[in-house]
């Protein structure tokens, strides 16, 4: 009984590893000319396509499990958002912005899930956000507000993480091949579907499939978008396990980490730049991460 809330900490933290890193090849890709949202797009297409390969009845669970369909529309905007964020606008910044999502978490778990938090749970968000605060506020910028598309994009989808996570939770009982499908499709469709919407309205260039290096290009892409694919995969996994045996705030703070992977690795890469505040801040972020470690919250079963 005791080793499972460490396995599910553990199993979120790889999840976050992975989006924390996933900037890097995102970033590539767009310097190879396929944006970020096209890049979503091809990478969770591929997904779906191995996952449906794999296990094709996961699609029939839908018609049992219609909420799927909301799982499906939070995690594709939650992919589309930070995937884009995290592209185009400061690495550090969009990841600090998208872990606001612990707030909307909290607040979601209480209307949907019946959590109420506890005060401890309370004292652990207000650390993690005094950590993203000091992060975010330098003596030269302004306010931690939405300042450009990146913060946007970046807040939008903290929040629809969050809601991932309590239909997550909500559909623990779906097979887990249904709900590995729903977030993929999700990512998928709703990645498509802004790119062309993007396109159409000439927020974002068209991608030119005729062009003559197209060939040359996609061969380039390859590799990227395959990588992230089983990424994707294999952390989809590791998030459902971790997701479904941990409070929502429990989770929320656990993938926090998140934060100082991106940190680390923007600023070793040369991104980012690391400040005293990045430092102080992403300490405090870690120890509120592995506070709620140790806290498996109950959650209140009453209709």
């Amino acid at each position: 009984m005791t080793s499972r809330p460490v396995l599910a900490v553990l199993a979120l933290a790889f999840n976050a590893l992975v989006w924390g890193l996933s900037w890097w090849p995102l970033r590539q890709l767009d310097a190879d000319g396929l944006h970020p949202l096209w890049a979503t797009a091809c990478v969770f297409t591929l997904a779906t396509v191995v996952l449906t390969l794999i296990s094709p009845s996961g699609w029939r669970h839908f018609q049992q499990h219609p909420q799927l369909w909301w799982l499906m529309a939070a995690s594709g905007l939650t992919n589309v958002g930070f995937n884009w964020a995290v592209t185009t606008g400061d690495v550090v910044r969009v990841v600090l912005l998208f872990y606001l999502m612990p707030t909307w978490s909290l607040l979601l778990a209480w209307w949907l899930l019946g959590e109420r938090p506890t005060r401890g749970a309370l004292a652990r968000l207000g650390l993690a956000l005094l950590g993203v605060i000091l992060v975010l506020k330098t003596p030269d910028s302004p306010l931690p507000l939405p300042q450009d598309l990146p913060d946007v994009l970046a807040l939008l989808s903290g929040f629809c993480f969050a809601l991932t996570n309590i239909w997550l939770l909500r559909l623990q009982h779906a097979s887990e091949s249904s709900r590995m499908l729903a977030m993929f499709g999700g990512g998928a469709f709703m990645a498509l579907a802004c790119a062309v919407l993007a396109t159409w309205t000439g927020v974002i260039p068209a991608l030119n499939v005729v062009q003559p290096n197209m060939a040359q290009a996609a061969t380039t892409w390859a590799p990227y978008v395959a990588g992230l694919s089983v990424a994707f995969l294999v952390s989809n996994f590791t998030l459902q396990y971790g997701a479904a045996r941990l409070s929502a705030h429990a989770t929320a703070m656990v993938m926090m980490s998140e934060v100082v992977f991106a940190s680390v690795s923007s600023v070793a890469l040369g991104a980012s730049a690391l400040t005293w505040r990045i430092g102080l801040g992403g300490g405090m972020i870690v120890l509120a991460a592995l506070l709620a470690s140790h806290t498996h919250t109950p959650k209140d079963t009453t209709p």
